[in-house]
C-alpha cells in the first residue's frame, strides 16, 4: 500500500500503530528545514553551561513506579538529524530540552533540569535553601534536592518561592518540606498573592475537564519516539503519575516593589497577574543582579489559552509587565533565569531577550485586533496573520509551546467572546446532530469517505480531519472513518512545530485507534489539605446535580471549631449559596467539626457520616437536611470521550 493512500484497510492491528510520514508530510519538513533561517547556536551552549552532575542512573522512582527516566530520549541525544516525523524546528528544541543535571547558573544559584517539564532552583542562603518552584511531583523534587546535597553540601530547605498557580511549579513541594516544618516556622512558603484561589479555581474546580484534556497537550499516553512524543516545548514531559502536593503560602507577596529578605537573601517582586498565570510573578535579587521571570519569559512562544483550557490570558498586560521588569532591573540584570528551559547571561542578552518578548505578545494582541476591528473573525485572523521575520529568526519567539493560530484566536475570544456575530454560528449543532446532517448531505458515509480518501491522497490533512470528524461523530463505530481521521491528524502532528500541537494531534489519532483511556475517578487530593472552607463550599456547589434539587429550600450552619469561622451553606432555587461570618437561626441543621475533617472527606478518606459516628463532626437539627445537600452530588472522572461522542 502506498503512504500516501489511506490504509484503512488491511489487517486491523496494523491500525493501532503509529505510521510512517507520507511523501506530503516528508517534503513540507524537508522545505521547513532549508527555509529556517540559522537559528542562534548559543542556545547550546547555554544549555549546557555550568553542568556539575547528573542523576546517578537517571531513573527517578515514585510511590507508583517510575517517575522519570533519562534514557527514554536517548535517541535525542544520539542523532542529530530530524527524522521525517518531526519537525526539524521542534527536533531541535527537543534536544536542547533533553540536556539534563544540576547546573551552576551562578555562585550561589543552581538550578536542576531536564528531570520534569519545569525547573527547580536552588539558592544558598545563610541557614539552608530558598527553592524556587519544586518541580510537578514529589518523586522528582525530592530526587533533584538529593543531587544538590550531594554535590553542594546538605542544607536545609529553609524556604519555598512559588513563582505562580500552576501545578508544575508547587506540585512537588512535599519532595523538598513537609507540613509540619512550615507550621512550625522552619520553612517560609512565599507566592504571589490569589495563589491559593487561583490554584484551586483551575486544578480542582476545572481539574476533571483539565486533568483529561491535558493529555492531549502533553501527549502522557504516547509511545516516547520519532512517531510518538518527542517534547512539550517548554520541557521534556511531565513525569509519570506525578505525586502532587501543595502546601498553602505563609506570605503573600501584594505589590510590585515589595522587598523581602528570605535566608538572608535580598528580594524584590514585580506582580504580573493575568499573564502566563492569574497569579504569577517575576523577581530580582540586587545584590547579584538575577532575574527570575517565573514562566513569563521561556524560550519558545507561551499560549494565550492552553489547548487543555484555563481562563484566557491577558496578552497586552503580559507584553506590559515584560516592559516593566525590562525598565526596573534590565540593566542591572546580569544573569536572567525562567522555571523552563535555560538561562541567558549578560546584561545586553538579557535586555534583547525581554525586548523581543514583550514585543512578541504585543505584536500578537495589536494585530488580531486591528484585524478584529476591520471586521475579520478570529478563524480569518489566525489564517491571516504571519509572524514577522524578527520572531521567526529567534528561537525563543518561535511556536514550541504556543502557536499564533491559536493565540490569535485567544486574543479575539478575551475581547469579543467564542462568538463571531454571525448568526449562523449563534445556536449551532452540537458535533454529534451536526455530524448527521452534514452526512445526509453529502451522500452518505460511503461518499463522504471516497471523497476524504482523494483528500488525503493530496495532502489535504486539515481538511480530512475537518470532514471525517462529521462522520465520526454521526457514526462512531465506523472503523474506516476513525481510520482514515487518524491517519490524516497523524501526518498534521508530524508537520507541528509546536509540542502540544504535535502531542494532540498525535493522541486523538491513537485514541481513535485504540480508544480513550480508561476513566478513573478524581477528587482533587493532592489540593485537599490547602483548601479553604469557602473553596470547598465552592467545589460542593459545581457538584450538584441541579435537576434532582427542584423546589429544595434549606440552610444548614456550619461552626469549624479550629478556626472560629461560622458558615451558612443553603441551597435554593437549584443553587448552592454560601455566607460567612453568621449562623442563621432558621436553619434546619448545624455541623460543628474541623477544617481538616471536611478536608479529609474530600480526600476519600472518611464518609460525612463515618465522621458522624467517631464524633469527629457533631450534627444537630434536621439530618434530612444535610442529606438534601450530599445525596445530590456528581461525581467526576477522567477517560472521557473527545475525538468522539
Amino acid at each position: 500500500m502506498s503512504p500516501d493512500s489511506t490504509s484503512s484497510s488491511g489487517a486491523e492491528n496494523e491500525q493501532t500503530f503509529p505510521k510512517a510520514a507520507t511523501k506530503h508530510t516528508a517534503q513540507l519538513l524537508a522545505e521547513a528545514a532549508s527555509s529556517t533561517g540559522p537559528l542562534d547556536p548559543d542556545d547550546f551552549e547555554r544549555a549546557s553551561r555550568g553542568l556539575l552532575a547528573t542523576h546517578q542512573t537517571g531513573i527517578i522512582m515514585g510511590a507508583r513506579g517510575p517517575a522519570w527516566d533519562v534514557a527514554t530520549y536517548d535517541f535525542l541525544r544520539t542523532n542529530n538529524a530530524a527524522p521525517d516525523t518531526v519537525h526539524p524546528s521542534l527536533w531541535r528544541q527537543a534536544q536542547l530540552n533533553a540536556q539534563h543535571g544540576l547546573f551552576e547558573v551562578a555562585p550561589g544559584v543552581w538550578q536542576a533540569r531536564g528531570y520534569d517539564i519545569s525547573n527547580i532552583t536552588f539558592m544558598a542562603g545563610t541557614a539552608g535553601w530558598l527553592v524556587i518552584d519544586p518541580l510537578t511531583s514529589e518523586a522528582t523534587a525530592r530526587a533533584c534536592l538529593a543531587l544538590a546535597n550531594e554535590h553542594l553540601g546538605e542544607r536545609p530547605v529553609t524556604a519555598v518561592i512559588y513563582t505562580h498557580s500552576h501545578s508544575d511549579h508547587f506540585g512537588g513541594v512535599l519532595g523538598v518540606t513537609t507540613h509540619a516544618d512550615v507550621a512550625e516556622g522552619r520553612c517560609r512558603v512565599i507566592a504571589p498573592v490569589g495563589f491559593l484561589r487561583e490554584t484551586v479555581a483551575e486544578n480542582v474546580i476545572a481539574g476533571p475537564a483539565m486533568n483529561r484534556r491535558s493529555a492531549y497537550q502533553f501527549g502522557a499516553t504516547l509511545p516516547v519516539g520519532p512517531r510518538g512524543h518527542v517534547d512539550c516545548g517548554l520541557g521534556k514531559a511531565l513525569p509519570t503519575n506525578p505525586q502532587l502536593g501543595l502546601i498553602a503560602p505563609t506570605e503573600d507577596i501584594t505589590f510590585t516593589g515589595e522587598e523581602l529578605v528570605v535566608d538572608g537573601i535580598r528580594i524584590i517582586f514585580q506582580l504580573t497577574p493575568e499573564t502566563e498565570a492569574p497569579a504569577e510573578m517575576n523577581f530580582f535579587f540586587p545584590d547579584h543582579g538575577w532575574l527570575c521571570t517565573a514562566e513569563n519569559c521561556s524560550h519558545t512562544m507561551h499560549n494565550l489559552v492552553p489547548i487543555r483550557g484555563t481562563q484566557v490570558r491577558n496578552a497586552l498586560a503580559w507584553s506590559k509587565y515584560i516592559g516593566e521588569a525590562l525598565e526596573m532591573f534590565g540593566r542591572q540584570t546580569t544573569i536572567l533565569f525562567n522555571s523552563h528551559n535555560w538561562p541567558r547571561w549578560g546584561t545586553d542578552d538579557v535586555c534583547t531577550y525581554l525586548s523581543l518578548q514583550r514585543d512578541l505578545y504585543r505584536w500578537m494582541h495589536d494585530q488580531t485586533m486591528r484585524l478584529a476591528n476591520k471586521g475579520l473573525v478570529a478563524t480569518e485572523i489566525a489564517e491571516s496573520l504571519q509572524l514577522p521575520d524578527i520572531f521567526r529568526n529567534n528561537a525563543h519567539t518561535r511556536e514550541y509551546y504556543g502557536t499564533l493560530v491559536h493565540n490569535a484566536k485567544a486574543v479575539y475570544q478575551r475581547y469579543l467572546s467564542w462568538y463571531d456575530a454571525n448568526p449562523a454560528h449563534l445556536h449551532a449543532y452540537p458535533p454529534s446532530d451536526a455530524g448527521q446532517r452534514y452526512v445526509e448531505f453529502m451522500g452518505g458515509a460511503a461518499a463522504v469517505l471516497e471523497k476524504a480518501r482523494d483528500s488525503f491522497a493530496a495532502g489535504d490533512y486539515r481538511w480530512v480531519v475537518e470532514v471525517v470528524n462529521h462522520l465520526v461523530f454521526a457514526d462512531p463505530s465506523n472503523a474506516e472513518a476513525r481510520h482514515l481521521q487518524a491517519d490524516a491528524l497523524e501526518q498534521l502532528g508530524y508537520q507541528s512545530e509546536s509540542g502540544t500541537w504535535r502531542d494532540s494531534y498525535l493522541t486523538g489519532a491513537q485514541e481513535l485507534r485504540v480508544g480513550p483511556p480508561p476513566a478513573v475517578q478524581l477528587r482533587g487530593q493532592a489540593f485537599v489539605l490547602a483548601l479553604t472552607p469557602d473553596l470547598m463550599f465552592d467545589i460542593l456547589a459545581v457538584r450538584l446535580r441541579s435537576e434532582n434539587v427542584d423546589g429544595v429550600n434549606v440552610r444548614v450552619n456550619w461552626t469549624f471549631t479550629d478556626t472560629g469561622e461560622q458558615w451558612i451553606l443553603g441551597l435554593q432555587n437549584n443553587a448552592m449559596h454560601t455566607v460567612l461570618g453568621r449562623h442563621d437561626v432558621d436553619a434546619a441543621a448545624t455541623v460543628t467539626t474541623t477544617v481538616n475533617v471536611l478536608r479529609g472527606i474530600f480526600a476519600g478518606q472518611t464518609t460525612f457520616s463515618e465522621a458522624i459516628s467517631s464524633g469527629e463532626i457533631t450534627l444537630t437539627g434536621d439530618g434530612g437536611a444535610m442529606a438534601s445537600l450530599l445525596d445530590n452530588l456528581d461525581t467526576f472522572s477522567t477517560g472521557f470521550a473527545i475525538v468522539e461522542p
